[in-house]
């Protein structure tokens, strides 16, 4: 099933998708009770999953056209967590663009472990929603095509083979970064945590649905292609991750985990292409969806 997070007439909502019939269904019209939101939804899901999965398709039906899509969790409430290098191509463009202050050189450019950091809950916007250019900060706007994680059960010590009873579901996250602020500062949490440089969505879909060790990853700025892998391609995968992030943080619900992107950012051309005033950025992850926004 998939879920999101909408306004229509004034008021935040919570609803199950419809993407193929461009519809969605007001949680507590369809239940004849109030869902607070996506994670309030994740806290009582093994509750409503069956009461969910039997809803047909006539009444309460909206025009996804006709509501204002904001991100799945629009505000989470921890920092989104996001692992760097974490495709084999893209590790190698990195280690090339002089930018990687994680590696000496290109003999080490394939992590040992997985590389964490965070973007602040601030940093999340909705599908359509436009990326601020900062303006007199940065001129080196790239973006980053990835897979999210979304946690249902909680939990710390969390063992791989056990990682993925812990997912909720999955969305897409573009994680916007400010290159020459992530140079300078010889770090990654300042440039990529501006305002508006986290696009979510556009919903979520759970985990039944999907499997994410094999699910095709595109990127398009514009109209050029410039994103296009599997996340069979993963350096660390998921449960790994999972096991890693867990290991001294208590996971909680609704905390987001993005995987990493693959080769094709900005960065990697030479000379790079940055993003420009008026260019869209679209990710499309097989299964889930696209997410696209305009850098004004």
């Amino acid at each position: 099933m998939k879920f999101a997070t909408f306004r229509m007439g004034g008021r935040r909502m919570t609803g199950l998708v419809d993407a193929e019939a461009g519809k969605v269904r007001p949680l507590d019209m369809v239940l004849g009770e109030p869902v607070a939101d996506i994670v309030d939804l994740i806290r009582r899901y093994d509750d409503l999953k069956a009461r969910l999965a039997g809803i047909g398709n006539e009444g309460d039906a909206v025009d996804l056209s006709d509501v204002e899509l904001e991100a799945p969790i629009p505000r989470p409430a921890r920092n989104v967590m996001c692992v760097g290098k974490n495709y084999f191509d893209h590790a190698h463009e990195f280690s090339r663009s002089g930018f990687d202050s994680s590696s000496k050189d290109r003999s080490d450019a394939i992590p040992e472990v997985p590389i964490i950091f965070t973007k602040v809950p601030e940093s999340v916007v909705a599908d359509g929603t436009d990326i601020r250019y900062p303006e007199g900060i940065s001129d080196s706007i790239d973006y980053e095509a990835e897979l999210a994680i979304v946690i249902g059960t909680g939990g710390r010590g969390i063992s791989k083979d056990q990682a993925y009873g812990h997912v909720w579901g999955y969305t897409i996250i573009n994680d916007v970064t400010a290159r020459d602020i992530q140079g300078r500062h010889k770090q990654w949490f300042l440039g990529k945590s501006f305002d508006t440089f986290c696009p979510m969505g556009p919903w979520i879909v759970t985990a039944d649905e999907l499997d994410p060790a094999s699910l095709a990853v595109r990127c398009w700025v514009n109209d050029e292609l410039r994103q296009d892998a599997n996340t069979c391609d993963l350096i660390f995968d998921i449960p790994t991750l999972i096991e890693t992030i867990s290991a001294g943080i208590t996971l909680q619900p609704g905390d987001v985990i993005a995987t990493g992107t693959p080769a094709g950012v900005g960065i990697g051309f030479n000379p790079p292409k940055y993003l420009k005033r008026g260019d869209r950025v679209t990710i499309e992850i097989e299964g889930i969806g696209r997410l696209a926004n305009t850098l004004r």
